[in-house]
């Protein structure tokens, strides 16, 4: 079971090693925005991206998915660029599809979905920059 205390080192460190496909929830297509440029790092980095957005076809050469639900792989880590009123939605789901981790981006915060993840077995990261993160670890 993931760690009782959200954001700690172990659970970034645990996320990052063990994640590979990456579904980016509200990925944009405009390279301007923060979401994009993090998916993009991260498929630099070799991860897979997965783009959850249902108002577009494709992001950064990959196919978009209405919702987590639509997503024929298995899903490592869920990465949250919506505002906090979302979290519950998206966590509810990332339970559902059997993710190993969601990651709440910076200024994304729920504290009682990030618990009821926490129960459910996920890794959960929240308030941190999943790039940044990569970033300095290496």
């Amino acid at each position: 079971m993931a760690d009782p205390v959200d954001s700690t080192d172990r659970n970034i460190q645990r996320a990052l090693a063990t994640g590979r496909n990456v579904a980016v929830v509200g990925l944009s297509d405009d390279p301007s925005r923060p979401s994009h440029d993090v998916a993009r790092y991260l498929q630099r980095a070799g991860f897979r991206v997965i783009p959850v957005n249902p108002n577009l076809g494709t992001v950064l050469g990959e196919r978009c998915y209405e919702n987590l639900s639509a997503i024929p792989i298995a899903i490592d880590i869920v990465d949250v660029f919506r505002r906090s009123e979302f979290v519950a939605e998206v966590v509810d789901e990332s339970i559902r599809i059997g993710a190993k981790a969601i990651w709440l981006q910076l200024g994304v915060s729920d504290p009682d979905s990030a618990a009821r993840a926490r129960r459910a077995g996920l890794v959960v990261v929240e308030n941190r920059c999943i790039k940044v993160e990569h970033a300095v670890r290496g």
